[in-house]
């Protein structure tokens, strides 16, 4: 009995030493990004592997999520109301208020956010952090706050992108599948989105951005030696950043819908 007590004793202890250094990470990174200047070269170095790198594995991904969504909505309204006809427009709100954002939010988690957490892990286990302190140059500064700024543009323009390509595979499908123009479904769309949908879109694009890298650095920062260790950190990384991108959108989505 003692025995579970001390255990869940040392869970609680350990997760909020965990959470303050979190937040003191998150801290540090917002006094330095507004008070030093940006390192530009490795924000555009970063944004390149951000951006450009997964926009194929995303075109490829939401093209698909495009066709599943008009092929299930179709069925179901069907079944529903014996009529396809408001397919389009509940297909193009759905993308560009969750479909589009989220999926390119979590491939980036699961391609960017795992490779930024196994660097910075890397780098952290073989003392090249401790180098860049002794030489007077800020972890901070030179590792996550690039990296920041690149995933947060990143992840705006990859939502713009996916967004575009999921409403095209839609728009195809609806004319294979449904019958439908592109004249008609791009009329059933404007039926039922506005351009706040895209605004609202963008800020959650922004948000999850933001999330990704913090996360990821917080675990290389915290890695502990040995291949394990930067194994464990890169998981500890993907796992945290994608249930904490489906927590902020649901919270944005209950803070935005009061803008409808």
């Amino acid at each position: 009995m003692l025995a579970a007590v001390d255990s869940v004793g040392a869970g609680i202890i350990h997760a909020t030493r965990g959470f303050s250094e979190f937040f003191k990470l998150v801290g540090r990174l917002f006094v330095v990004l507004f008070t030093t200047p940006l390192r530009v070269k490795d924000v555009i170095h970063q944004l390149y592997f951000v951006a450009n790198q997964s926009a194929p594995i995303i075109v490829f991904c939401v093209s698909f999520a495009a066709v599943v969504t008009i092929i299930e909505a179709a069925f179901h309204m069907k079944m529903v109301v014996s009529n396809a006809s408001m397919v389009p427009g509940f297909a193009a709100l759905l993308i560009l208020r969750e479909l589009g954002v989220v999926i390119a939010a979590l491939l980036v988690t699961s391609r960017v956010g795992a490779g930024i957490a196994a660097e910075v892990g890397s780098m952290q286990i073989t003392e090249q952090v401790d180098a860049l302190k002794m030489l007077g140059i800020d972890p901070i500064r030179f590792l996550v706050v690039p990296r920041f700024v690149a995933c947060v543009l990143g992840v705006v323009v990859l939502t713009v992108f996916s967004n575009a390509v999921c409403l095209y595979g839609a728009m195809l499908a609806s004319t294979v599948k449904l019958g439908f123009t592109s004249g008609e479904f791009v009329m059933h769309m404007d039926r039922f989105v506005q351009f706040k949908d895209l605004i609202f879109a963008l800020i959650k694009g922004a948000a999850f951005g933001a999330v990704i890298p913090v996360i990821a650095c917080f675990y290389g920062f915290r890695c502990q030696a040995g291949a394990e260790g930067v194994g464990l950190a890169t998981t500890n990384s993907v796992v945290a950043s994608s249930v904490s991108i489906i927590f902020l959108d649901f919270i944005l989505s209950y803070l935005l819908s009061h803008f409808y």
